[in-house]
């Protein structure tokens, strides 16, 4: 699934259109994505003011002027394309880029601005929801989610409370949506990489210190990938669906048998499954 760059990339270029616009006609194409879509979608967001266009974790939080707030996931193969007069753009500068086929276009918003922005999503595993703005942080969704880890809130003491006494990894643990909201795989790796920790190492091992630089480590690696997202607006899946990534080298992620990037180790890259998914470590290095 996408992660919270290509997921905050995407916000950012979809704001510009939506944030402030006032919804003039609303297309739902189908009943349902991975879910059946909400009753009265349509209706509910149609002559809708946009009062902000925000993210928490991975999903995309659409503020509305009737006191709901759109909340949209993109799935694995979810995104959007934006019309104007001046032409046609793809929210997020990603590795892979295809046409949108028509044929899975689900959803179209429209404002009175003529901005048009449409939803594609081949494999329908992205959905859509209306829930009121005042219970959002009660629904099941976001109840149990972690701070946001560019926030202030997700710093040392943060990860010191929560790898105290764990003989987890630290991997297993930054996956967690209840440590820290909206990690992925992709940059976990990158930034245990980048703080030299190991991803097996029992996290209630770690010492504050090291705790200390991976919590910035995590930070630096998010903001290097929303940066690298750029302006340029095009989609993140590949033809197949596939998800793909922001065009910029990952330093440990998808490099296994190349040489560490981190300054005077010359350790290579080595790959183990961990839970069904790719870890991506130097053994040198990372201990």
């Amino acid at each position: 699934m996408p992660e919270l760059p290509e997921v905050e990339t995407v916000r950012r270029g979809l704001q510009p259109v939506l944030e402030g616009a006032r919804l003039s006609r609303v297309e739902a194409r189908r009943a349902d994505l991975r879910f059946p879509f909400p009753e009265g979608f349509v209706q509910r967001l149609t002559g809708a003011r946009i009062e902000a266009l925000e993210r928490r974790a991975k999903y995309l939080m659409v503020r509305l002027d009737r006191g709901e707030t759109l909340v949209m996931h993109l799935g694995m193969s979810g995104r959007f394309e934006i019309a104007r007069p001046e032409g046609q753009e793809r929210p997020g500068e990603f590795h892979y880029a295809a046409d949108p086929d028509p044929r899975h276009a689900h959803v179209v918003f429209e404002t009175e601005g003529g901005g048009r922005v449409t939803y594609y999503d081949p494999r329908r595993f992205g959905y859509m929801d209306l829930i009121e703005t005042s219970a959002v942080a009660r629904h099941p969704w976001f109840a149990g989610l972690g701070p946001e880890p560019l926030s202030d809130a997700f710093d040392a003491a943060r990860l010191e409370a929560a790898f105290a006494g764990r003989k987890q990894g630290p991997k297993t643990l930054l996956l967690d949506q209840r440590v820290v909201a909206g990690l992925g795989n992709i940059y976990v790796c990158e930034a245990l990489n980048r703080a030299r920790i190991s991803p097996f190492a029992p996290a209630g091992s770690i010492e504050a210190a090291r705790l200390a630089r991976l919590a910035g480590v995590v930070r630096e690696v998010l903001e290097e990938a929303i940066e690298a997202g750029g302006s340029s607006l095009k989609d993140y899946a590949a033809a197949d669906g596939a998800l793909g990534y922001f065009q910029h080298r990952f330093s440990a992620y998808d490099r296994e048998g190349e040489p560490c990037a981190n300054p005077g180790c010359g350790g290579t890259i080595a790959r183990q499954v961990q839970a069904g998914r790719s870890t991506f470590y130097c053994p040198r290095c990372q201990t």
